[in-house]
């Protein structure tokens, strides 16, 4: 079992900064493949970033690339999110889970049915 707690969350003006943290207990962090998700409201939950076990691979969504990265330490059991450029679109309530393979295996990443574990979310607002 696995229990994923973000923080990093608030109110930030639009083109500032947020980092997103996501803190696992359990055992086995450094072997789930993990990603990043955001809900913003009346919309459906969407992916925002991925990354494998060891770091050595990262996936965005292409409404995030080049200005959000996602990157983890296996030691402190802990990934992060961090969120530059920020747009008013970015608001949204983040949240990170974690998948013990089918998000990797099967390629899709993408797609919320391969997580095993979620955290309860931080919320991020970004004003204009």
């Amino acid at each position: 079992q696995v229990q994923l707690v973000e923080s990093g969350g608030g109110l930030v003006q639009a083109g500032g900064s947020l980092r997103l943290s996501c803190a696992a207990s359990g055992r086995s962090f450094s072997s789930y493949f993990m990603g990043w998700f955001r809900q913003a409201p009346g919309k459906e939950r969407e992916f925002v970033a991925a990354i494998r076990w060891s770091g050595s691979s990262t996936y965005y969504a292409d409404s995030v690339k080049g200005r959000f990265t996602i990157s983890r330490d296996n030691a402190k059991n802990t990934v992060y999110l961090q969120m530059n450029s920020l747009k008013p679109e970015d608001t949204a309530v983040y949240s990170c889970a974690a998948s013990r393979g089918r998000a990797d295996y099967s390629g899709n990443y993408k797609y919320l049915g391969n997580y095993d574990y979620w955290g309860q979310g931080t919320q991020v607002t970004v004003s204009s």
